[in-house]
C-alpha cells in the first residue's frame, strides 16, 4: 500500500500562497493564531494519520461493524481516534473559547480533515458528525440543551448524528412521518423510524445524540410542519445516571464501500418512552437543519477529494515503479521495458487525477474561506460571503463527488488488472468514493438547489457576485503573458455560463418550471467545470508569480507542475462545457414530455 495519501506541499500552497489564510489573524476572533500554528495543525494531522488512521485503512474495510444483540460494534481504532480527537481538541477546533474550543479557521481545520479523510475516510467522519451536531445545538438550542449536550459531544464522550431520512420519504423531507407528541414536561414523545443514519450507533462512545427531524402532532403538512429535536440514545435520569431512551437499532446496512462507519436504521418509541427535546421554535426544524446539511455537503466534497487524493498518490507511485512496454518509437524488442509513467496515456490519466483532486480541494477551501470571512465580517461584506458560500456549496459538494469517482477509476486503470485486486487499495477507494454523489443530497437534488434556488435568489445577486470573483482572477491573469490565453478561455466560458443561466431564468419566469429544472444536473455540471477552471487559473496566477522569483529548484518544479496541470484542465476539461452549453440552450423539455411507455421492452 502506498505510503503517501496527500500532499503537504499542495495544502500549504493553497492555504498560504493562494488563499493567504494567515490574513484571517488580523481579525480578533482568529488573532491568537499565526502561520506557525496553522502549519502545526497540519503537521499534527499528518502525524495522527500516518501513525493511526492509514495503517488501519484496509483493516477497517475487511472488518466492518457488526450488529450483535442489538448493539453495533466498530473497529477498536475508532475509539482510539475519537479519544485522540476529543483530548486533542480536534472536534472543538472551530468552536469559541467559551466552549473550550480553539477558534481555528474553518479553512485550516478543513485542510486537516482532508488529511484524515485521505488517510482513512471511514474513520474521519465520526468527529465531523460530532462537531456538526454540537454546532447546531449551539446555534439554535436552549441554554439547558447547550449545557447538557455540547461539552460531552465536543469532548468525544458522546457521538452526534443527523437523523433525517425515513423509509417512505427518502430525500423528500416534507414527507417524513416521525411524530412528536407534546407532553406537560420539557420533552416530546417521539415515535417513528429513521434510515441511513451515519454513526447512528456504535460502542466507541458512551452515548449517541441524534439531531432529528420530526413532525409535532397537528403541525402543517409538508416541509413547513417539520421541527428539530435532540433525541439521545440514552437520557440522564433524576439520579444523574444514563438510562435507555427507547431508541433502538433495527438494522445495520451492509455497504459497497465506506465500511468502517456504521449506517443504521433506527426504531423510535417502540415502548412509547422515547423523549425528544425541541430545538428552537416549532415548525422551523428544516431551516435549522440546513446549517448542518450545508456543512455536511462541504465535508462530502472534501471527503471525495481526499479519497481521490489517496488513489492518485497510489497510482502515481505504481506508475513510477511498474515497468511495462516500450516507447512507441523504440523498435528493439530486447530493449529494457520503461516505467509506465513514460507512456503518454498514463501521464494523461495522472494529470486528470491531479487536476480533479487539486481543483476540487481548492474549490472546497474557497468555500471554507468564505465561511470564515462571513464569520468575522459584518454588514454588506458578511452578506456577500454568505451568498457566495450558499451559491457554491452545491458545486463544491458535487464536482469532487462525481469527478472523484471518475478520477479514482482512472487511478485504478493505471494499475491495470492489479487495480481490480485487493492487493492494492485502488479497488477499495473505488468502492469508498461511490457514496459521495448520493449522501447529503444526491447530485440531482444539488442541481435543483443550485439552479432553482441559489442562482435565482435575490434576483440573481449571488450569481453576479460569483461572476465578479471570477473576473477578478481573470484580470489578475491578463498581465501575465503565459496566462493570457487561459484568462481568455475562462472569460469565454464564464460568458457562456451567463448566457445559459439567463436563458434558463427566462424559461422559469415564463412559468415553464419543469422545463427550467429538467436539466438542472447538466447545469450543475457546467457550473462545476467553470468553477474549478476558475480555481485552476487562481492557482496558476499564484504559481506564476512565485516561480519567477524562486531560487529553489524544488519549488520551481512544484510551480511548473501546477502550471502544467492548469493547462491540462483548460485544454482537456474546460472544452467539455461546449456540449453542455449547446444542450442547455435548447430548452425543449425533452425529458419532461417523455412518456414512460417509451421505457417498455
Amino acid at each position: 500500500m502506498a505510503e503517501k495519501f496527500a500532499s503537504d506541499r499542495n495544502l500549504k500552497f493553497l492555504l498560504h500562497e493562494v488563499f493567504h489564510v494567515e490574513r484571517l489573524t488580523e481579525f480578533e476572533y482568529y488573532s491568537d493564531h499565526s502561520r506557525e500554528t496553522f502549519d502545526l495543525a497540519l503537521d499534527t494531522a499528518f502525524k495522527i494519520s500516518k501513525n493511526l488512521l492509514h495503517p488501519n485503512l484496509q483493516e477497517m474495510d475487511k472488518n466492518p461493524p457488526t450488529f450483535i444483540n442489538g448493539k453495533v460494534q466498530v473497529h477498536p481504532v475508532v475509539k482510539e481516534f475519537i479519544r485522540e480527537c476529543g483530548t486533542g481538541g480536534w472536534i472543538a477546533a472551530n468552536s469559541s473559547y467559551e466552549l473550550d474550543g480553539q477558534q481555528l479557521p474553518f479553512t485550516v481545520t478543513s485542510a486537516c480533515h482532508f488529511i484524515f479523510g485521505a488517510a482513512n475516510y471511514s474513520a474521519s467522519v465520526y468527529p465531523l458528525l460530532m462537531y456538526g451536531a454540537a454546532h447546531l445545538i449551539e446555534s439554535f438550542g436552549s441554554e439547558d440543551l447547550k449545557r447538557e449536550f455540547i461539552p460531552r459531544i465536543l469532548s468525544g464522550e458522546w457521538q452526534g448524528t443527523m437523523a433525517l431520512t425515513e423509509p417512505q420519504a427518502g430525500s423528500s423531507l416534507g414527507d417524513i412521518r416521525t411524530q412528536a407528541m407534546p407532553t406537560d414536561q420539557n420533552y416530546y414523545l417521539i415515535r417513528g423510524q429513521k434510515i441511513f443514519i451515519s454513526a447512528g450507533d456504535h460502542d466507541a462512545v458512551e452515548n449517541i445524540v441524534h439531531l432529528m427531524l420530526a413532525r409535532i402532532k397537528g403541525a402543517p403538512s409538508g416541509a413547513k410542519g417539520i421541527s428539530l429535536f435532540v433525541v439521545p440514545k440514552k437520557r440522564i435520569d433524576a439520579t444523574g445516571n444514563l438510562v435507555s431512551n427507547d431508541v433502538n437499532v433495527s438494522a445495520l446496512y451492509h455497504k459497497l464501500g465506506y465500511r468502517g462507519a456504521p449506517i443504521v436504521q433506527l426504531s423510535l418509541g417502540e415502548s412509547e418512552d422515547c423523549r425528544g427535546y425541541l430545538v428552537g421554535e416549532p415548525n422551523k426544524g428544516l431551516s435549522y437543519m440546513f446549517q448542518m446539511m450545508n456543512e455536511a455537503r462541504l465535508e462530502v466534497g472534501l471527503g471525495a477529494a481526499a479519497i481521490a487524493s489517496a488513489a492518485y498518490h497510489a497510482s502515481l507511485e505504481y506508475a513510477k515503479e511498474r515497468r511495462q512496454g516500450r516507447k512507441i518509437m523504440e523498435k528493439n524488442p530486447d530493449s529494457e521495458p520503461v516505467r509506465i509513467i513514460e507512456h503518454s496515456d498514463v501521464r494523461r490519466m495522472l494529470l486528470f487525477q491531479r487536476a480533479v483532486v487539486e481543483g476540487s480541494l481548492s474549490l472546497v477551501l474557497q468555500c471554507c474561506l468564505y465561511s470564515d470571512l462571513a464569520h468575522v465580517r459584518t454588514g454588506d461584506l458578511k452578506e456577500r460571503y454568505n451568498m457566495l458560500l450558499d451559491l457554491l456549496t452545491p458545486a463544491a459538494k458535487t464536482y469532487p463527488s462525481e469527478m472523484g469517482v471518475i478520477s479514482v477509476s482512472q487511478g485504478l486503470q493505471c494499475l491495470g488488472g492489479y487495480g481490480f485486486c485487493d492487493e492494492f487499495p485502488l479497488e477499495q477507494f473505488y468502492r469508498d468514493i461511490r457514496i459521495h454523489p448520493i449522501h447529503e443530497g444526491s447530485t440531482g437534488i444539488q442541481g435543483i438547489d443550485l439552479l432553482g434556488r441559489k442562482v435565482v435568489m435575490n434576483n440573481g445577486k449571488a450569481f453576479m457576485l460569483f461572476i465578479e470573483e471570477v473576473n477578478d482572477t481573470i484580470n489578475a491573469a491578463h498581465d501575465k503573458q503565459d496566462l493570457e490565453p487561459y484568462a481568455e478561455r475562462l472569460q469565454n466560458a464564464i460568458n457562456s455560463l451567463k448566457e445559459v443561466t439567463f436563458g434558463l431564468m427566462r424559461v422559469g419566469s415564463s412559468g415553464k418550471i419543469e422545463n427550467f429544472l429538467a436539466d438542472a444536473t447538466l447545469y450543475l455540471e457546467l457550473f462545476g467545470i467553470v468553477a474549478v477552471a476558475w480555481q485552476w487559473l487562481k492557482q496558476g496566477v499564484s504559481a506564476w508569480n512565485l516561480m519567477k522569483d524562486s531560487e529553489s529548484e524544488t519549488d520551481k518544479a512544484f510551480y511548473s507542475g501546477k502550471l502544467m496541470t492548469m493547462k491540462y484542465f483548460f485544454h482537456y476539461e474546460l472544452p467539455k462545457t461546449s456540449g453542455l452549453v449547446e444542450r442547455l440552450s435548447e430548452n425543449d423539455g425533452l425529458t419532461v414530455s417523455l412518456d414512460e411507455r417509451f421505457f417498455s421492452d
